[in-house]
């Protein structure tokens, strides 16, 4: 009896020993587990935003860094557009000013000369014994035909007379494309026979002041059987051919 009792308390005190082993092992590892859990390392802030932005994890690391390289190029291409944009921009818009600027924008009028006028001679059936100057403002500008057309005929010494008596109330002001008129009466009743005949007739420009001529004469070949004689004339610019021939 004794035996047994003592064997049956050896048996208690063993699994009393086992349970309590048994305890202290459970603890232990939910120990473990929550130290293991507390040193678990949080996301990094490069994976947060390799995830937010859309990166391929099932992409191996050469692919990855093949697509990260690759990606830079493209925003630099914009911007290099975005540049050329702005500038073409800023070209479009000086360009309207230019190509305009293109165009001649002055406007001050200048002189009426054998470099800004096309000038040609005609001879007329009304009034006899008449020529008609046409002068056309080939320029960009208006200009102003200012008095009388000196005339030279052939080589002639004397200058060809004006008549007075012509003079316009105005000067006469050429826009391009417009063009002034003088009729040259070839020569007087009292030249009688005393005529010069002539091929060749040199146009002077004069200006404002009407003191010797200026800019570039024309040089004109005359009509057929042209003649002139001392008392001849030669009338103002007028801005009419209707004018010019009334005398």
């Amino acid at each position: 009896m004794r035996s047994n009792r003592f064997r049956t308390t050896a048996l208690a005190a063993t699994a009393l020993l086992a349970a309590l082993s048994l305890t202290a092992c459970t603890g232990d590892d939910d120990a473990a587990a929550e130290k293991a859990g507390a040193a678990a390392p949080v996301a990094s802030s490069s994976d947060q935003q390799s995830s937010t932005t859309g990166t391929d994890t099932g992409k191996t690391a050469d692919d990855n860094a093949k697509d990260a390289g690759s990606k830079p190029d493209a925003p630099a291409e914009n911007a290099a557009g975005a540049s050329k944009g702005s500038s073409s921009g800023s070209g479009t818009s000086n360009g309207g000013t230019s190509s305009g600027n293109k165009g001649n924008t002055n406007r001050t009028p200048v002189t009426c000369t054998g470099d800004n006028t096309k000038v040609t001679v005609s001879k007329v059936s009304r009034p006899i014994n008449h020529l008609l100057l046409t002068a056309t403002n080939t320029g960009n500008r208006p200009c102003y035909a200012y008095h009388a057309p000196g005339l030279r005929f052939d080589d002639a010494q004397a200058a060809f007379p004006v008549l007075r008596d012509s003079m316009p109330q105005a000067v006469v002001t050429l826009e391009p494309g417009q063009s002034a008129y003088a009729s040259v009466g070839l020569f007087g009743e009292s030249d009688g026979t005393d005529l010069n005949k002539s091929t060749h007739l040199t146009v002077y420009f004069t200006g404002k002041s009407d003191s010797g001529s200026t800019g570039s004469p024309a040089e004109l070949k005359l009509p057929a059987e042209t003649v002139w004689g001392n008392n001849g004339f030669v009338t103002y610019w007028q801005s009419d051919m209707a004018d010019a021939l009334a005398y």
